[in-house]
C-alpha cells in the first residue's frame, strides 16, 4: 500500500484545478456530442462532421503560436480566466442560436454552430498551456505522475458523463435543453478558477525577446530535444490517422443503428476505460516513465480502432472503444509526466502550446481526415485503415528515434 498516492488531493489549489478541468472537459465533450448529432441530423453528411473538426483546429493551431509566449510572460491563471469568460459567452450564444431560443430549427443553424466551434478552438489554444503551466506550481516533482493521473481521471470522468448526459438530454428534450448543459458547466469552471490561488511567478530579469523571437526560441528548444519531439509526434500521427470519434454519429446511424442515446454511450466508452486505468495510475503512480510503455500503449490503441471498425455489434463496439481508452490513459500519463519533467519553468507555456498544436491537429484535423476518408473510401474502411496507420506510426518512430526508445525517467526528486 506504500505506493498509494492520495496526498496530492489534500492540496486545495490542486482540487480546484482538477474541478476546473473536469467542468471544462464535461462542457466541451457535451458540446462535441451535441454539435456532432445536430450537424449530422441537419446535413446527413459524414464530411460535415469532419469539417467541424477542421473548423476548431485552424484557430487553435494558429493561436497556439502566440498562446505559449503569452502564458510564459503572464500569470497563467489570468489567461485561464479570460478563456473561460470567452467560453461562457460562446456557449450562451450557442444556446440561444443553435438551441433554437432565438431561431427556428433548420439548416440555417449550422453556420452558428460552426462559429461557436471556431471560438472554442481559439479558447482551447490558451487553456492547454495555461493548465500545463499551473500544475507544477501547485504540486512537487515527485507528485507529478499522480497529479497527472488524477487530472486525466477527472477528464475521463467528464468524457463519460458529458456525452452520456448530453445524448440523453438531446434525445429526450431536443437541442435547446441539451445546450444548457455546456453553458452551465463552463460557468462552474469559471467559478472554480476564480477561487484558485497560486503564488506569484518569480521570473527573474525580464526577457528582451519580442514575441516572434520568443516563439522561435520555444521551437528551437523543442527541436533540440528529440525525446520531446518523439513524444509529441507519436501521439499526433497515431491519433490523426487512428481516431474514430468524429465518425461515431455516422457509425451510430449507419452501422450500429442506434440513436443519440446510443451515440452518447459510444462517445463515453473510451473515457470509461480511460478513467479506470487513470485511477489505477493515480493511486499507484509509476516510479519510472519509459518510452517503451508509451509505444505499447499507442500500438494497443491502434489495434482497438481496427477492432471497432470491423465490429457491427453494439456491445462489441463499446468494448473496443473502452479498451482504446485504457491504452490512451496510459499514453496521456506517460506523455504528460515526461513533458513536465523535461521542460524548464520558463519554457512550459511555449512547449505546452506546441504540444497543444500537435494534440489539436491529431484530434480535430484527424476528424477532418476521417470525414474525408469516409467519403472516398467508405465508413468502415476509413476506420480500419486508420488503425493500421497508427501501428505503422509506432514502428516508424521506434526505428527513427533510438534515443527515444531507450528513454527512462525517474519521477523521484
Amino acid at each position: 500500500m506504500k505506493n498509494l498516492s492520495f496526498a496530492v488531493l489534500a492540496l486545495r489549489d490542486f482540487r480546484l484545478l482538477l474541478l476546473t478541468r473536469f467542468c471544462i472537459g464535461m462542457a466541451l465533450q457535451a458540446q462535441a456530442i451535441i454539435v456532432g448529432w445536430q450537424v449530422y441530423s441537419l446535413t446527413k453528411d459524414p464530411f460535415m462532421l469532419g469539417l467541424t473538426g477542421l473548423t476548431e483546429a485552424i484557430p487553435a493551431i494558429l493561436c497556439a503560436f502566440v498562446a505559449g509566449h503569452i502564458v510564459d510572460t503572464h500569470h497563467p491563471r489570468w489567461i485561464y480566466i479570460g478563456c473561460l469568460v470567452a467560453l461562457v459567452a460562446n456557449t450562451t450564444l450557442l444556446f440561444l442560436m443553435a438551441g433554437g431560443v432565438l431561431t427556428e430549427a433548420g439548416a440555417h443553424q449550422v453556420p452558428w454552430i460552426f462559429a461557436g466551434v471556431f471560438v472554442s478552438g481559439v479558447a482551447r489554444s490558451f487553456i492547454m498551456p495555461s493548465s500545463f503551466s499551473l500544475l507544477p506550481r501547485i504540486v512537487t516533482r515527485k507528485d507529478i505522475p499522480s497529479a497527472s493521473a488524477w487530472m486525466s481521471s477527472g477528464m475521463q470522468i467528464a468524457m463519460i458523463s458529458g456525452p452520456a448526459i448530453a445524448g440523453l438530454l438531446y434525445g429526450g428534450y431536443g437541442p435547446r435543453v441539451a445546450w444548457m448543459m455546456p453553458m452551465f458547466m463552463v460557468t462552474m469552471a469559471l467559478i472554480m478558477i476564480l477561487l484558485l490561488r497560486t503564488p506569484p511567478i518569480e521570473r527573474g530579469a525580464p526577457s528582451t525577446l519580442n514575441m516572434w523571437e520568443s516563439i522561435r526560441e520555444g521551437w528551437a528548444f523543442i527541436l533540440s530535444k528529440p525525446v520531446l519531439m518523439s513524444v509529441m509526434a507519436l501521439d499526433m500521427f497515431a491519433v490523426l490517422f487512428g481516431g474514430a470519434v468524429a465518425m461515431l454519429p455516422a457509425y451510430a446511424d449507419q452501422i450500429l443503428h442506434v440513436g443519440s442515446e446510443g451515440l452518447g454511450l459510444l462517445r463515453a466508452s473510451p473515457a470509461l476505460g480511460a478513467v479506470t486505468m487513470a485511477l489505477i495510475l493515480a493511486v499507484r503512480p509509476m516510479q519510472q516513465i519509459s518510452a517503451k510503455r508509451l509505444m505499447f500503449a499507442v500500438a494497443g490503441f491502434g489495434c482497438c480502432m481496427i477492432g471497432f471498425g470491423l465490429s457491427k455489434i453494439f456491445l462489441l463496439s463499446v468494448f473496443f472503444l473502452a479498451l482504446s481508452g485504457v491504452f490512451d490513459s496510459i499514453s496521456v500519463v506517460v506523455r504528460g509526466t515526461l513533458m513536465q519533467i523535461l521542460t524548464p519553468e520558463n519554457m512550459r507555456g511555449r512547449v505546452s502550446a506546441v504540444n497543444s498544436m500537435f494534440i489539436i491537429s491529431s484530434n480535430e484535423i484527424g476528424s477532418f481526415e476521417s470525414g474525408t476518408a469516409a467519403r472516398f473510401l467508405g465508413l468502415v474502411p476509413s476506420v480500419v485503415m486508420g488503425g493500421f496507420a497508427s501501428l505503422a506510426v509506432v514502428a516508424l518512430v521506434a526505428k527513427l528515434s533510438p534515443q527515444f526508445r531507450r528513454t527512462v525517467v525517474e519521477t523521484k526528486e
